[in-house]
């Protein structure tokens, strides 16, 4: 070997040594950017991805490193999941980079946000472990700050659900009789008149016209023939009996004085075709199902008659125990109730609510605005009728709106007991632990109150804080909601945003400070400032968690 090429492996040898045998030099931050630049919470977590561009000759083929991200924040720091990095010559599972080349690699970091780290800078620890001698190397910075906008969700808000009352200030009452004829007859017989359901209806006439909540709403009457012998007949036959019928109504009405009845009106059916096809799917006649297939074949109604009777075997059991009861006239009274007043019911509320039925002391609490009131109302219906699911669930429901959730999660427990299958307290549960943050049995119980209109709102919060922003959307629909605005602001769509925070029926603190990020984040310093003043006119605590927020990181808030 000549001396030219001896000094060429020689030398080639030398720098595989040196590669092996130096220490490994310090990481810089510039090696890295992480991703989102500031970090950004997804739902109640902060994940990122910190991609390392480790340059050529960096990286010597025996050294392993574990670099581990750390976020730290005033009062505590949380450690991600460390990665290994690896030499060409190390066995091992880690990242392998290129002494040569050098190498990308990618380091995960995930960890549950605390408000404290909206202040807060990410870190890459390294431990070295070169041929079992370990060292450590200077950590570096790769990241500072949270947006922490997703966590503004709230549960709070969301207004839980009011199990109705069912108080009706006019309920309505109808009460029938039949009068019945003999075959192609339209006199009204005595023992009709006697007829107990008859005798009811009459007194039940003269009962609501003396009672001074009740009143007549009208009187109506149709009269009817049965589907045998020619249409032509049965028509004047059905007309004499309807005529017939409200005289007699007519002599009734008064001979009892009655002289307010609504209205009385009065028709005829001359062949009561329906109601025989009724009666004849209910009976047990043979071949049954042979006339009703004559029915269905047959729509003039002469050519319907002459094919059932040609229908010999079972005409005489139609004729026996079908026909005679489409031989009738129906009178029907329709009654009025009328319930107690607003006032009425506020003051027996007042004095002795025993003497309101449950419904009309549900009902006294829709009569305010105040939380308070409404919170006294449930409070005593819940003791007058302390096994109404209905006042525990909506006591509940005031406790809420109080924030005072410890008594209101108690009160939805005692409704849940005393009906286990109410899907408004499925869904109040739900929200309570939304709140606790039990969000497996959130979703639970969120699922099963499927149908009660606030299950969408609070639908939309839950998938907010499992960072399914897309989901979130479609649960709140329409609505003009701090989180439904918010779940607009989180797609980047920030004129639908906008335009929800506009529509909130009751803008608050929370409602303007939204609308400060859509400002920032569609450069409107304008906007950002105006609103966050409105935010902190409302509540003072805005102030300080503007300053810290990154959204507004780019404005200058002094003049707030």
């Amino acid at each position: 070997m000549n001396n030219k090429v001896l000094y060429l492996a020689l030398g080639v040898a030398l720098m595989g040594t040196t590669s092996c045998s130096k220490k490994l030099g310090e990481f810089q931050s510039n090696y890295f950017n992480t991703t989102p630049t500031p970090l950004e919470t997804v739902g109640q977590n902060v994940p990122a991805t910190i991609t390392g561009n480790i340059p050529a000759k960096f990286m010597v083929k025996n050294a392993k490193v574990t670099a581990t991200p750390v976020l730290e924040y005033a009062g505590g720091s949380v450690q991600g999941t460390p990665v290994v990095l690896q030499g060409e010559n190390v066995r091992a599972n880690g990242q392998v980079v290129s002494y040569s080349n050098g190498g990308t690699v990618q380091i995960p970091f995930n960890t549950e946000y605390k408000p404290e780290m909206a202040e807060s800078n990410l870190y890459l620890d390294f431990q070295v472990d070169q041929n079992g001698k370990l060292y450590g190397l200077p950590r570096v910075k790769v990241g500072d700050g949270v947006i922490a906008t997703s966590t503004l969700a709230s549960a709070a808000t969301v207004t839980p659900a009011l199990a109705k009352d069912k108080f009706q200030r006019v309920i309505n009452e109808k009460y029938n009789a039949d009068i019945r004829f003999l075959i192609n007859q339209a006199n009204i017989r005595k023992n009709q008149i006697d007829a107990a359901d008859y005798v009811d209806l009459n007194k039940r006439l003269q009962e609501a016209n003396a009672a001074a909540n009740q009143e007549i709403a009208g009187v109506n009457i149709n009269s009817y023939a049965s589907p045998d012998g020619t249409l032509a007949f049965n028509t004047e036959l059905a007309e004499k009996r309807e005529k017939n019928t409200t005289k007699f109504m007519e002599n009734q009405l008064k001979k009892d004085k009655i002289t307010e009845f609504g209205e009385l009106t009065s028709s005829f059916t001359p062949e009561d075709w329906e109601g025989f096809q009724e009666l004849v799917s209910k009976s047990n006649i043979q071949d049954k199902d042979l006339i009703l297939s004559v029915l269905k074949m047959y729509k003039d109604p002469e050519q319907r008659e002459k094919e059932i009777r040609n229908l010999s075997s079972v005409f005489d059991e139609l004729a026996d125990q079908i026909l005679p009861q489409l031989r009738y006239s129906r009178i029907q009274a329709s009654i009025n109730v009328i319930g107690k007043s607003d006032e009425e019911m506020i003051q027996l509320f007042n004095t002795d609510p025993s003497k309101l039925t449950e419904d009309e002391i549900l009902y006294v609490a829709t009569l305010t605005n105040d939380n308070t009131r409404k919170m006294e109302v449930y409070q005593k219906a819940s003791q007058v009728y302390p096994n109404s699911y209905r006042a525990f669930n909506n006591l509940g429901l005031t406790k809420y709106e109080a924030g005072d959730y410890a008594v209101a999660k108690s009160a939805f427990e005692k409704a849940k007991k005393l009906d286990p299958s109410s899907k408004e307290v499925d869904m109040n549960l739900g929200l309570i632990q939304l709140l606790d943050g039990n969000y497996n049995k959130a979703n639970e119980l969120l699922g099963a109150a499927a149908g009660v209109p606030e299950t969408s709102d609070a639908l939309g919060v839950y998938y907010l804080t499992q960072g399914e922003v897309a989901k979130a959307n479609t649960a709140f629909g329409n609505a003009k909601t701090n989180n439904a605005a918010l779940a607009k602001i989180l797609s980047k769509d920030y004129s639908a945003a906008q335009s929800v925070l506009s529509a909130v029926a009751n803008p608050d603190a929370t409602t303007y400070y939204l609308a400060a990020i859509v400002g920032a984040r569609t450069n409107n310093e304008s906007a950002v400032l105006s609103n966050l003043k409105k935010a902190i006119s409302l509540d003072k605590n805005m102030l300080k968690q503007a300053q810290s927020d990154l959204e507004f990181a780019k404005f200058n808030l002094n003049s707030l």
